[in-house]
C-alpha cells in the first residue's frame, strides 16, 4: 500500500512547528519558525505582535514541504494545533482586528468586552487559523479553556439566558463548536497559495495544546504521569470523568471525545527561564559550545552534569512570571556562595522545576488517590540527560521520553488519524504512532537527598518570602 502523509501543525508560544509524519508515527520532515517576542505593556497585557500566529505557519508549511521528498498529493490531511487560552479578535473579513491576547494577558482572566466595533468574531488561536486555513468559522470544543460562555462538561455553549449573558460575548461572534478528530473544513485555494498546503485537502481539529500534547505523548489512565516541558510547564493525567470540586487540579477538555485532561498546578514561564539563564551567560557560552561542535542547551546540559545534585544549597523559585491572584510574586535565586557559577545556576533551575512539579504533581494524584509511578516527559527540554535525570531522581520513580518528544505534533498527527479512520480508536492510534526512545531510572542517593531538600528547605522558601515580596510591591506598584 502506497505510503500516505499527515501535516501536524504545532502553535506555541515561541515558535511555529510544522512537522509531517507518515502514519506510522515517523517524522518525515519538519521546520519551526521562532515567534516574535511576546509584546508585554501596560496593565500586565501580553499580545502576539502583528499577524505572527499566521505569518509564522505560512512560514513553516513552507519550509517543511519545501524539505519534503515525496509527492504532495499523498498528504491526506492537516492536523491543527494552536495555543490555549489565547484570544483571537477578527473582523468581518476574517483578518485581525487586533494582535492575539497571549495566555500571559491579563484580559484572559475575564470575559470578552465588546469595545471595537470593526470586532466580528471572538475565538481562540485554533479558531483563528481554522478560518485562515478554511474560510470555516467552526472551531475545536476542547480548546475553550477559561472565561468563554460553555458547560465546561457538556462543552457546549451555555443556552440563552442569565448565565450566558454573564460572559458579555454576544452568541453571533462566537464560532461553531467541533468534537476533537473531526474535519472542520479543506484547504482554501487562498490558504493554499499562501502556506504551500494542497487545495482541498481537510483540516482536523485538535484540542488545548496540553491535551494534544498528552495524546501524543501516548498518556494513558493510569499511575503514569506527563510532565510537559513547555513555556507554561505542568504536570496531567487523563480520565473519562470531569472533576468540579478538585482543590490541587482541574480538569480540561481531553484530545478525544468523552477524554478529560486533569492538569496540576504548573509553573509560568517555565521553560524561558531555562532560555534566560543561557542567555544570560552570553556570547561566551555559545563560542565554548561551538568549539565542543553542540548547542548552547546541549553544552550546559554537560556543564551542569558536574556540579553535584542539590548545587551545594542554591535553590530556585520559579515565580518569573507572577499569577494574576498573586501580582507580588517574582522568581528567586537562594543560597549563594562563591563558587558558585553559571552551571550551578543552570542545575538550580532544572532542579527548581523538577522540584515544583513533583510537588504539584503529588497534591493531585494524592488529591486523586492514585499514586506516581511512572513519569513521561515531554517538550524540548526533554532532550536533555540531565533534565531526564534529575526527573528520576526528584520524583523517585523512571523516567521516559519519547522519540518524538515534542508530542503536540504527535498528537495533531494522531487527531488527523482517527478523523480520517487510519486507526479506529485512540488506543490503536497510539499503539501505531507512538514510541519510547529511552529510560532514565532513579538513583537512590540523589532521591534520598532530593526528599529532603524538598521537605526541609525547597517547600518552605515561599512562605519565608512572601511578606517580603508584598512589602517590594506595594513600593512599586502602590
Amino acid at each position: 500500500m502506497k505510503q500516505k502523509y499527515i501535516v501536524a501543525i504545532d502553535g506555541g508560544t515561541q515558535s511555529t512547528k510544522v512537522a509531517l509524519f507518515d502514519t506510522l508515527g515517523r517524522e518525515i520532515c519538519s521546520d519551526t519558525v521562532p515567534l516574535k517576542e511576546i509584546h508585554l505593556y501596560g496593565d500586565s497585557r501580553a499580545e502576539h505582535p502583528d499577524d505572527d500566529l499566521w505569518d509564522t505557519l505560512q512560514q513553516a508549511c513552507k519550509g517543511m514541504l519545501s524539505s519534503f521528498q515525496g509527492n504532495i498529493e499523498d498528504i491526506i490531511g492537516i492536523g491543527l494545533g494552536s495555543i490555549r487560552c489565547c484570544r483571537a479578535l477578527l473582523k468581518e473579513d476574517g483578518n485581525l482586528a487586533s494582535p492575539v491576547q497571549s495566555w500571559m494577558d491579563i484580559r484572559l482572566s475575564y470575559p470578552y468586552e465588546h469595545e471595537d466595533a470593526e470586532v466580528r468574531y471572538v475565538t481562540t488561536a485554533t479558531g483563528y487559523l481554522t478560518h485562515r486555513l478554511t474560510g470555516e468559522t467552526k472551531d475545536t470544543r476542547s480548546n475553550y479553556v477559561g472565561p468563554w460562555p460553555i458547560d465546561p462538561e457538556t462543552l457546549q455553549w451555555y443556552p440563552d439566558g442569565e448565565l450566558f449573558d454573564s460572559y458579555t460575548t454576544p452568541r453571533s461572534m462566537l464560532f461553531e463548536l467541533v468534537d476533537p478528530a473531526t474535519v472542520l473544513g479543506y484547504v482554501t485555494e487562498q490558504a493554499s497559495k499562501a502556506t504551500g498546503l494542497p487545495a482541498g485537502i481537510p483540516v482536523v481539529s485538535t484540542a488545548n495544546d496540553k491535551a494534544v500534547e498528552g495524546l501524543g505523548a501516548g498518556l494513558t489512565d493510569s499511575g503514569t504521569v506527563l510532565v510537559s516541558l513547555g513555556t507554561y510547564i505542568t504536570s496531567m493525567m487523563v480520565g473519562d470523568t470531569y472533576q468540579e470540586n478538585a482543590e490541587f487540579y482541574w480538569s480540561n477538555p481531553g484530545a478525544v471525545p468523552g477524554e478529560f485532561l486533569y492538569e496540576s498546578n504548573g509553573i509560568r514561564r517555565g521553560m524561558a527561564t531555562v532560555t534566560w539563564i543561557k542567555d544570560l551567560m552570553g556570547s561566551g557560552l555559545e563560542e565554548q559550545a561551538k568549539g565542543h561542535n553542540l548547542s548552547p542547551e546541549a553544552y550546559l546540559n554537560v556543564l551542569g552534569k558536574d556540579v553535584p545534585a542539590g548545587c551545594d544549597g542554591l535553590y530556585t523559585i520559579l515565580h518569573w512570571l507572577a499569577r494574576p491572584t498573586h501580582q507580588w510574586e517574582r522568581g528567586i535565586m537562594i543560597g549563594f556562595n562563591g563558587s558558585h557559577k553559571g552551571p550551578h545556576m543552570f542545575r538550580s533551575v532544572l532542579e527548581g522545576i523538577a522540584m515544583t512539579m513533583k510537588n504539584n504533581a503529588k497534591a493531585m494524584c494524592d488529591e486523586m488517590g492514585k499514586k506516581i509511578d511512572h513519569l513521561i516527559v515531554s517538550g524540548g527540554g526533554s532532550n536533555g540527560d540531565l533534565f531526564m535525570q534529575i526527573f528520576a531522581d526528584v520524583f523517585g520513580v523512571p523516567a521516559h521520553r519519547n522519540e518524538v518528544n515534542e508530542s503536540a505534533s504527535m498528537g495533531a498527527a494522531i487527531c488527523t488519524a482517527l478523523a480520517l479512520g487510519v486507526y479506529p480508536d485512540r488506543s490503536s492510534a497510539i499503539e501505531h504512532m507512538v514510541r519510547i526512545r529511552d529510560n532514565f531510572k532513579p538513583n537512590e542517593a540523589n532521591v534520598l537527598l532530593y526528599e529532603r531538600i524538598n521537605q526541609e528547605v525547597y517547600t518552605k522558601i515561599n512562605a519565608a518570602t512572601e511578606e517580603v515580596l508584598q512589602a517590594s510591591h506595594r513600593i512599586f506598584h502602590d
